[in-house]
């Protein structure tokens, strides 16, 4: 253990608030800006599905279109907010991203199964407890490494 002014170093990793975070989190501010950005997309889903189906559109135009506002929101706010990546949108881009979020569907489906089917959770908390868990094991660290990688780190 090195001290460094404020900040501890041991073996290579600095003690205190960045070393408190498991090693795939870059950095604190990427995590939150991003679990942000995913509630605010959530929140674009719900409201257009509710807005669209009182409207009288049937429900699976009405969920369809809510889906895919959402992960417009969730694309743009995470490539320009949340990962602060500048580099031009490309088909490679965009297809990783669609299957970051089909992988993250399919374990939202099997957590939810598990945690409000076989465990007996009310569906409401579950979704909660399974979007947390999947965003922290997955789609935040998908999104890190396969969809917004950054060619080279800037300090």
């Amino acid at each position: 253990m090195i001290s460094t002014g404020s900040q501890l170093v041991t073996e290579g990793r600095t003690a205190g608030t960045a070393a408190a975070f498991p090693c795939f989190v870059r950095n604190a501010r990427e995590l939150l800006a991003s679990g942000f950005g995913g509630a605010v997309a959530t929140a674009v889903d719900v409201s257009l599905l509710v807005l669209l189906v009182e409207r009288g559109v049937p429900i699976a135009g009405a969920a369809f279109c809510g889906a895919f506002a959402g992960a417009v929101m969730s694309f743009a706010w995470n490539k320009y907010a949340a990962f602060r990546d500048r580099s031009p949108i490309t088909v490679r881009q965009l297809a990783r991203f669609g299957l970051v979020a089909v992988a993250t569907a399919a374990l939202m489906a099997v957590a939810m199964h598990l945690f409000a089917v076989v465990l007996g959770v009310p569906y409401l908390l579950a979704k909660l407890i399974c979007a947390v868990v999947v965003f922290v094991g997955w789609t935040y660290p998908a999104q890190r490494r396969l969809v917004f990688r950054r060619t080279a780190h800037v300090l």
